[in-house]
């Protein structure tokens, strides 16, 4: 019986440590700085709104985040109804 015992018992304390190791990320400050410019861009620095090419920064700035999915599709659809 003991045998028995002391083999489930291995089995799941290699099951349990198998699915609970992952591998560590960084999330420092700058990686998420570069990774919300990645998503963002930079387009927006110096835009006023005032000219078509200020437009065209404000549009390639609502593509990004529509393309990474930080606006919802219906937030991404009135931008591009208000622009028709």
């Amino acid at each position: 019986m003991k045998p028995i015992v002391l083999a489930l018992t291995a089995a799941c304390a290699l099951s349990a440590a198998g699915c609970t190791s992952t591998q560590q990320v960084s999330a420092s400050k700058d990686r998420l700085n570069q990774a919300a410019r990645a998503v963002v861009g930079t387009s927006l620095v110096g835009a006023r709104g005032a000219t078509p090419n200020d437009q065209d920064k404000i549009d390639e700035t609502v593509a990004g985040l529509c393309g990474a999915r930080a606006w919802t599709q219906s937030e991404c659809a009135r931008h591009d109804m208000a622009q028709q």
